[in-house]
């Protein structure tokens, strides 16, 4: 369970930063389901690229700084990996 909590947290956090990316950018906004699903895997994968990078804190544990930093990379990686599809899609409706 010591490595399964950084994850858990990091695709609450991207399913939760996925949705405050689609609010704060409506023209790429896909639903809230989309968004959440969008975020979970952007939160999983943003977590994972920035702790294979070395940017993630601590070493999975139960402290302040790796709870903090699972949150970060996963409302980041959320946000991101939705806006990242909403460009693509836009991109495609307009062909």
């Amino acid at each position: 369970m010591g490595n399964l909590l950084p994850l858990i947290i990091q695709l609450v956090s991207g399913a939760v930063g996925g949705n405050l990316a689609g609010g704060l950018m409506k023209n790429l906004s896909m639903g809230t389901l989309w968004n959440s699903v969008l975020g979970i895997i952007g939160g999983g994968l943003g977590g994972q690229v920035l702790g294979m990078l070395g940017m993630a804190t601590g070493d999975g544990g139960m402290d302040v700084a790796s709870i903090l930093g699972s949150i970060a990379s996963g409302g980041v990686g959320g946000g991101v990996f939705l806006a990242i599809a909403g460009v693509i899609k836009g991109a495609m409706g307009k062909s």
